[in-house]
């Protein structure tokens, strides 16, 4: 308690910023409409401080991570070093002024890695958990649901059904893509696989015109689905208007959005009944904070986005979900890729559930200690 109560008082300057570039091969392919992905990277991000303190963050940089590590060395390490690392607020700014133009891609992705870091070293300089120094409302266990059942033949898609059922998820997603015919025919068969007491969502990745999106509403509302998942390009804000008014079933989304802003129109008049912002890519915990909180605003649920990211994007994750009122459930991918398998002291969220409940880490900062040897491993020369 001392040791803490020192690190309190003093200021923890930031010594060094490492960006770790590294790739995996997924034990199994993602399929979606987008296509199948074999293999995915991110960047691991490395804040050292003068009170030996190291924080780690994750960017969501599923291709290029090179790119990524280049943009954290060069534009934003220069406003980072020397400077303390509890400022974090001061500091998003500085590093949000890096470049000029509109908030988003690869700088607001880049800034998520630091973000989460800094929050892990004020965490850990606290002696709290992310979760506790958020103000968080008490929860120790947080809601997940597995991702997902892929865009795969029906046989296979029975197996993964059954398979995330076997493992005690009460809540599944469900991967849709074209054509519409397919897709409410996968809806349909799967509803009446799993069961009544199954709870299932769908994942259209943006597959679907304004048209096709209501013909493939109509079968989740027949068959009792809980979500709409991106059923339209995020750019199509009036799409999803539209699409409220002629859907029964609640619209999801908010991934590809990188600031409060982006997600503010469709929060606002409440045409999303649940936002799904991506820690890592949408700012890191400081901006995703304000997006769940802006969607409290408006009655709209939290639901964070975790996808083929890694170990520390799922415990971030998990430490908001804790945190904020409005959260309603979390994604739980269930790839069991060397990013959330081999990156960390911790079990990947899959591993730990039982029966769609998930405990928070409750060590300090994220709560987790990093393989470096993994790092190593996995990193891009």
């Amino acid at each position: 308690m001392d040791s803490v109560q020192h690190l309190a008082g003093q200021t923890i300057l930031i010594a060094d910023v490492i960006a770790h570039p590294l790739s995996q091969t997924l034990p199994k392919p993602t399929i979606t409409s987008w296509g199948t992905y074999h293999k995915v990277s991110m960047v691991l991000v490395e804040v050292r401080t003068d009170a030996g303190i190291v924080g780690v963050g994750e960017v969501l940089a599923r291709f290029s991570p090179k790119a990524y590590a280049e943009l954290i060395e060069t534009s934003l390490k220069p406003r980072l070093i020397g400077q303390d690392a509890r400022n974090i607020g001061a500091l998003w700014q500085s590093m949000r002024r890096s470049l000029s133009g509109r908030a988003g891609g690869m700088l607001i992705e880049a800034i998520a890695g630091v973000d989460i870091a800094l929050w892990d070293i004020m965490g850990k300089a606290a002696g709290m958990p992310i979760a506790k120094l958020l103000g968080g409302i008490g929860q120790e266990t947080i809601n997940v649901y597995a991702a997902a059942v892929n865009w795969v033949d029906d046989a296979e898609a029975d197996r993964e059904l059954e398979r995330y059922i076997g493992e005690g998820f009460p809540r599944i997603k469900v991967k849709i893509a074209n054509s519409v015919k397919d897709a409410c025919r996968r809806i349909e068969r799967l509803r009446k696989r799993a069961g009544d007491d199954i709870e299932l969502c769908v994942d259209a990745n943006w597959a679907y015109d304004l048209d096709q999106a209501i013909e493939v509403g109509r079968a989740l509302s027949a068959n009792g689905y809980f979500w709409f998942e991106e059923p339209l390009a995020p750019e199509n804000e009036q799409g999803y208007e539209e699409l409220r008014k002629r859907c029964d079933v609640p619209l999801a989304a908010g991934e590809s959005n990188f600031t409060t802003d982006q997600a503010q129109r469709l929060v606002a008049n409440r045409t999303l009944s649940i936002l799904q912002p991506d820690v890592a890519r949408a700012g890191g915990i400081s901006e995703t904070r304000r997006m769940a909180d802006y969607a409290a605003l408006h009655d709209v649920g939290y639901a964070p986005h975790i996808g083929m990211s890694g170990i520390i994007c799922e415990t971030a994750s998990a430490h908001l979900a804790a945190a904020l009122p409005n959260f309603r459930v979390m994604e739980c991918e269930c790839d069991l890729s060397p990013f959330k398998r081999d990156l960390a002291d911790l079990a990947p969220g899959c591993l730990r559930q039982k029966n769609g409940q998930l405990d928070v880490p409750t060590r300090p900062g994220l709560g987790i200690e990093i393989d470096w040897g993994a790092v190593k491993r996995l990193r891009i020369q």
